[in-house]
């Protein structure tokens, strides 16, 4: 078996993601796909965490949610988090991988209150943290929740899941011709306009000096490629 480059990875992963080719909410074969990738990772001895969005929930109620105060819509966003951490754990318990949610918010009937002791020892005992309610506070997107439990966590390297397999010199669906790029470093990526993740997520990475990476969460064994060393995704740091 390969050995493993990283020992813990937050894995930051969209709620769009989940939808598969579905208009919004949960894709069971396409939850049931990323469990398995994940899984693979785990059965190396690869500690995982993962941060989860609320795309793919928030986006059916967002036409009545136009007008609305915005932090009373983050709030909405933050309780989609949830109901995608919830769906996440029951997929790992499917497949035999002990996971356990931790919300920002308290609602202690569904899921514990964040605490980061807790969150490192199961970590440490093999078991998947699913973090929901990103941040806990509004005007805070999902990749800054998964920044900032990255470190929290004291992970190797966040890991931002997406459709696309990295970072590109341009939009790799509108010009074949675009490249990807192996590394960068976070000066090159601000300076060449690349939208890595969320600005404040970002520089929350580069002053810290956590490493950054994206890669496609939809390619068959590019996570547990990458966390061996392979040239799959893009790494950006310092």
């Amino acid at each position: 078996m390969p050995t493993p480059v990283y020992k813990r990875i937050l894995l930051k992963l969209s709620g769009e993601a989940l939808m598969g080719d579905d208009s919004y909410g949960i894709n069971r074969d396409t939850i049931v796909g990323i469990v398995n990738e994940v899984k693979s990772v785990i059965d190396m001895g690869v500690q995982v965490a993962v941060v989860i969005g609320g795309g793919n929930i928030f986006r059916g109620v967002a036409p009545a949610a136009a007008g609305m105060d915005r932090a009373t819509a983050d709030y909405m966003g933050m309780l989609a988090t949830v109901m995608n951490a919830l769906a996440l754990q029951d997929a790992f318990r499917v497949v035999g991988v002990a996971s356990r949610v931790q919300s920002a918010l308290n609602i202690e009937q569904v899921a514990e209150p964040y605490i980061r002791g807790k969150a490192m020892r199961y970590l440490e005992e093999g078991r998947v943290v699913i973090f929901g309610a990103g941040t806990g506070n509004p005007f805070f997107t999902t990749d800054t929740a998964a920044a900032l439990r990255g470190m929290e966590m004291n992970a190797d390297i966040v890991i931002k899941a997406t459709k696309v397999d990295g970072v590109y010199t341009s939009d790799p669906v509108k010009n074949k011709d675009a490249v990807r790029y192996q590394t960068l470093t976070f000066d090159e990526a601000i300076h060449n306009n690349l939208q890595v993740m969320d600005a404040t997520a970002f520089t929350l990475c580069r002053d810290q000096k956590m490493p950054l990476a994206v890669l496609g969460i939809f390619t068959p064994g590019a996570l547990a490629s990458f966390v061996c060393g392979g040239n799959v995704g893009t790494i950006v740091r310092c």
